[in-house]
């Protein structure tokens, strides 16, 4: 039994896709990655100004060279238990795409990795963990020596609606 072509040729585009360069950063003991290109630049930890009546995850915003960018914690995000943060967490800014534009936003993280030149044939799809579970933020799972790096799809870990949340925040 053969495949058909149109078949191997989205999973060939798929995989390539996926192909590239990835910040990786920590979040508890887990590694993961995002798209070098929707990284806009990392800075440590700095003052955030909380918004009342906001969602637990979003700390509130910053003032990064007179713009006002949202921050969310990753942490609390993907539902992790809160710490105290360290010399070694940082916001990492990321660019991502909303119904009507690009937004600007933090990601607060543990701490930052490196940036790894992913391989699509280091690259596994995502496990299925049932149908109770939403995985369709994370791109696939890439196989690296010492183990595997979630990588994420930035645009999707927030749903349209708390993107738009955001937006109103800054």
């Amino acid at each position: 039994m053969t495949k058909e072509p149109g078949v191997i040729d989205k999973a060939i585009q798929a995989t390539s896709i996926k192909t590239g360069k990835y910040l990786t950063f920590t979040l508890e003991e887990e590694e993961y990655g995002i798209g070098i290109l929707k990284v806009k630049e990392i800075i440590g930890m700095m003052p955030v100004t909380s918004v009342p009546r906001t969602p637990d995850f979003v700390k509130g915003v910053i003032n990064l060279r007179g713009k006002v960018i949202p921050v969310i914690d990753l942490r609390l995000k993907f539902t992790m238990g809160e710490i105290p943060y360290t010399d070694r967490t940082c916001i990492i800014v990321v660019e991502i795409e909303s119904d009507a534009s690009t937004v600007l936003i933090g990601i607060v993280v543990d701490a930052v990795s490196e940036v790894l030149n992913v391989r699509g044939e280091d690259i596994e799809e995502t496990p299925t963990f049932g149908t109770k579970l939403d995985t369709g933020y994370i791109l696939g799972m890439a196989k690296m020596e010492g183990g595997v790096k979630i990588l994420l799809d930035i645009d999707k870990v927030l749903s349209q609606e708390e993107v738009t949340q955001l937006e109103k925040v800054s």
